[in-house]
């Protein structure tokens, strides 16, 4: 074997120990932080809950009232073809 090819071997191997080492420290990193995202999220959801329990309930919101139809008036609405003259004798272009 070779100089050469022992560095290489030796590179290989640190590379190896070096992406090993870097995956535990990178799981216990992303644990760390899921689990302090977690406990800001319970802290929050207390904080919330506590803050509802002292306040007063809601008012409960009043049922709006049906409006009431308008009355139809006995005219009937003019035809379509009565509309359509009205509006070229008014100087509407359709």
């Amino acid at each position: 074997m070779s100089k050469d090819d022992r560095e290489r071997a030796e590179a290989r191997i640190n590379k190896i120990t070096r992406a090993a080492q870097d995956a535990k420290t990178g799981k216990t990193e992303r644990d760390a932080s899921s689990k302090a995202v977690l406990d800001n999220m319970a802290r929050l959801r207390a904080l919330r809950l506590a803050r509802e329990a002292a306040e007063p309930p809601p008012a409960p919101i009043a049922a709006k009232k049906a409006r009431a139809k308008p009355a139809k008036s006995g005219e009937k609405a003019p035809t379509l073809t009565a509309w359509l003259e009205s509006q070229q004798n008014s100087g509407r272009r359709t």
